[in-house]
């Protein structure tokens, strides 16, 4: 009974302190003291700790209560590239340069339009995003970006609660601060989840078109794009006239962005898609 009471005190303790250390974090960012989380202040120091041992990203793990200590979550945090590299598919990992423009502007339009404007979270989008919601009584619309989806995807779990989202906030930060734009947006598009059991855009690639990457056209890149959504429902294996109708959905963001042309836009709406011949 005293042991149980005493590891209470324990994790009160730690999440006060954690909490406080957040606070401090988020103030110092706004503040503009941005020089105090540069990679090299503290990401060069990781190099000197031992290596950590591979995981799966959190998006791919199967037991729901993998809980980590508060400590962890700290070296997490002063660490990220440490811990990032840690939970990376080194194997299957695409370089950016290796992926279309139409795929990183397919993903930007229909994921997070503003991403080049916000530092990890946008408050233009969750103002937005509250609006909506509240016109129709029920949550019809989120705000996270690519930045919070990233965290999430290799880090965080689907729990709901404060703590979860203070931690998200600040991890997409840190993430916004270590990584430039195009990192962090080659890191989201080696690590989202397109239906199907195809986490990557390399496996992604192969297993729908047998293609890879850098092969893809306009239309494939805007079908791969509309199904982290909701890939159960937008695998063009489990259902195509659904990824058909958000592949549109896609094409014509794009096109609103300014990405594409009315023209091109049209012309890859009607062109034909060849999935790779494979049972799903």
């Amino acid at each position: 009974m005293k042991k149980h009471k005493k590891r209470r005190i324990y994790r009160k303790f730690f999440r006060f302190i954690f909490l406080l250390v957040l606070i401090f974090f988020i103030a110092f960012f706004l503040a503009g003291g941005t020089s105090f989380f540069s990679p090299r202040t503290w990401q060069n120091v990781g190099d000197f700790l031992p290596k950590p041992e591979a995981v799966l990203p959190a998006n791919q793990q199967t037991d729901t209560h993998n809980e980590i200590s508060t400590i962890d979550r700290l070296s997490r945090i002063l660490f990220l590239k440490r811990a990032v590299n840690a939970r990376i598919d080194k194997e299957h990992y695409v370089k950016l340069r290796d992926i279309p423009e139409d795929m990183q502007n397919a993903i930007i339009a229909v994921e997070d339009n503003r991403f080049y404007s916000h530092y990890g979270f946008d408050v233009q989008g969750i103002m937005r995003a509250t609006l909506v919601n509240l016109q129709y009584g029920e949550v019809t619309e989120g705000a996270s970006t690519i930045t919070q989806q990233l965290v999430k995807n290799l880090f965080l779990s689907h729990e709901q609660s404060f703590g979860r989202k203070a931690e998200e906030l600040l991890l997409s930060l840190d993430m916004e601060v270590n990584y430039s734009k195009s990192e962090i947006l080659e890191l989201y598009l080696n690590t989202i989840y397109y239906g199907s059991n195809f986490y990557g855009i390399g496996p992604a690639a192969q297993g729908y078109f047998g293609k890879k990457p850098n092969e893809l056209k306009l239309p494939e890149a805007a079908m791969l794009a509309g199904t982290p959504n909701a890939p159960s429902l937008y695998s063009p294996y489990v259902d195509f006239m659904l990824a058909k109708k958000r592949q549109i959905v896609v094409i014509d963001a794009m096109k609103r962005c300014g990405y594409i042309d009315e023209t091109t836009a049209e012309s890859a709406k009607i062109k034909p898609i060849y999935l790779e011949k494979t049972t799903k």
